[in-house]
């Protein structure tokens, strides 16, 4: 993928979370699948060629997203809270294009590591 289509596909991205959540009150909170209702959904094999993105996502919406829980849903009072936030989703996007590896302390000192006054380790 080229950084054309990584900005045209990320907006596409942006717009279909933006409708997922705002209208995840008119889904079904629980499934309503029996396990393995997706295996004759898919192919048998990987493709030889790339799907183009357009083939991807209605995969994901008519496939996958049937058989999501949607812990997000105003209607789920399940074991614990799990909503997310606008701020929250916008913060995933930039902390996975950073992708530090916060583990690491020696050969690649992280600001989580500064901020922690650890990166002074001979």
């Amino acid at each position: 993928m080229q950084p054309q289509e990584y900005m045209m596909r990320g907006k596409e991205m942006v717009d279909f979370i933006q409708q997922y959540l705002t209208r995840i009150r008119e889904r079904r909170v629980v499934p309503d699948v029996q396990p393995g209702y997706m295996r004759p959904l898919l192919p048998s094999s990987a493709p030889y060629e790339p799907e183009d993105w357009s083939s991807i996502m209605k995969d994901v919406e008519n496939i996958i997203l049937p058989g999501v829980v949607h812990w997000q849903s105003p209607h789920m009072h399940a074991y614990f809270p799990a909503l997310t936030s606008w701020p929250s989703l916008l913060g995933d996007m930039l902390a996975d294009a950073i992708n530090c590896l916060g583990f690491t302390w020696k050969l690649f000192s992280t600001p989580s590591t500064r901020t922690a006054g650890e990166d002074s380790y001979p």
